[in-house]
């Protein structure tokens, strides 16, 4: 079996985070979802557990800190395409979303990112291996 990854993640309004992540594209595996958290399927082996806030304190010992004040985490996805960044980052914004700095370019790298509903903060980052290796 390969490894595979679990971010947890807390959230205020698991339906609104639901329909917020939908709008990206993402979808959820049924088997892991009720009222209390929803699996959402980032890639093959990549999952985020989205958590109402009561669900996730009977698994973490300290205090939920609000995203929109401090940062806990950032989550970083890689992507296919520079496009493909600006689009799940528009797509993020019109889905009540928002960025929270200017996209970087790096000439071999480009990133951009948002925050969700709840301030957790989500970066996207293409790498152009063929620029990064002529840099070099």
């Amino acid at each position: 079996m390969s490894q595979q990854i679990f971010v947890n993640l807390p959230v205020r309004d698991l339906q609104k985070s639901i329909a917020f992540f939908t709008q990206l594209g993402f979808s959820f595996n049924p088997q892991f979802t009720d009222d209390t958290g929803t699996c959402m399927i980032v890639g093959e082996n990549i999952f985020v557990m989205l958590l109402t806030e009561a669900k996730f304190r009977t698994f973490s010992p300290n205090d939920i800190c609000d995203a929109r004040k401090a940062t806990e985490v950032l989550v970083c996805l890689s992507m296919e395409s520079r496009a493909r960044v600006d689009e799940m980052v528009n797509a993020a914004v019109l889905a009540g979303g928002n960025t929270y700095k200017p996209p970087m370019d790096l000439g071999f790298m480009y990133g951009h990112g948002f925050q969700d509903l709840d301030g957790h903060v989500w970066e996207l980052a293409y790498m152009d291996m063929a620029a990064l290796q002529a840099s070099q």
